[in-house]
């Protein structure tokens, strides 16, 4: 993803500083993915599982799981995310807000991840199988990163490497959301934790005020209203231009 820079306008890959507390997140996902590779058993232990969550007393996975990955991939796009992302929040907020905000998202994530399927099974949603299966990485804690960029700098201009596409950083998360759902028709992305972190995230910037607004429902429906009104007067603007185009097209002929 691209942004827009800090200090000038213009294009731009990444923040221009990195702070030390990302530095430090990224070598500490960096080691414990290395550990998992040398010790397998680690994923087991240490993963969140439902079961044994809340029946076997593991209640230190709803922490540990955050800094486990699946793969090589997995844990690329969570670091490229925390640190594009992540860094412009640390210099804003300083090392101590960041850090407890990152926190406080990732294991609020990981009691949902744990909880959830409880639920659904009793509503009869899922089965038993649910119960025991794993979760792992930090992407619960990234999405409240993502959420709190956002809120911070909603009108800061994001451009995607693939596909092309430029949006207001307001629209984010719900582009996120629809991306993921899309590329993973079997359901193997934990969409519970993606949005386990956005809510933890929230209710904390809610609470906290360290975000500069938080986005409501009624501004949310006005910026919808705004996006439409300017895609409208886009596809007008078109028309003219062909129009325009056709015209000077006929004459040249004749």
């Amino acid at each position: 993803m691209y942004g827009r820079g800090y200090r000038q306008p213009g294009l731009g890959f990444g923040p221009p500083i990195t702070p030390d507390v990302i530095k430090q997140l990224l070598v500490v996902n960096f080691v414990v993915y290395v550990a998992q590779q040398l010790r397998p058993e680690l994923t087991e232990v240490f993963a969140v599982r439902p079961l044994m969550v809340w029946q076997e007393g593991y209640l230190w996975q709803p922490f540990s799981y955050m800094w486990l990955h699946g793969s090589l991939g997995h844990l690329a796009m969570n670091l490229l995310s925390l640190w594009m992302f992540g860094s412009p929040l640390a210099l804003a907020w300083g090392a101590k807000r960041f850090l407890q905000f990152y926190l406080v998202c990732g294991v609020g994530a990981g009691f949902l991840i744990a909880s959830w399927p409880y639920l659904a099974y009793g509503l009869g949603i899922s089965g038993p199988d649910s119960l025991r299966s794993y979760t792992l990485g930090a992407s619960g804690a990234i999405y409240g990163v993502l959420l709190a960029y956002s809120l911070t700098w909603p009108d800061r201009t994001i451009m995607l490497i693939f596909p092309p596409v430029a949006f207001r950083a307001i629209w984010l998360i719900p582009g996120l959301f629809f991306m993921t759902l899309l590329m993973d028709p079997r359901g193997n992305v934990s969409h519970v934790g993606h949005l386990g972190g956005v809510l933890v995230g929230w209710l904390y910037l809610r609470r906290s005020g360290h975000a500069d607004r938080v986005i409501t429902v009624a501004q949310l429906k006005h910026r919808w209203r705004r996006f439409r009104m300017r895609q409208r007067l886009r596809a007008v603007r078109d028309e003219d231009f062909e129009a325009r185009r056709r015209r000077d097209h006929d004459r040249t002929l004749h």
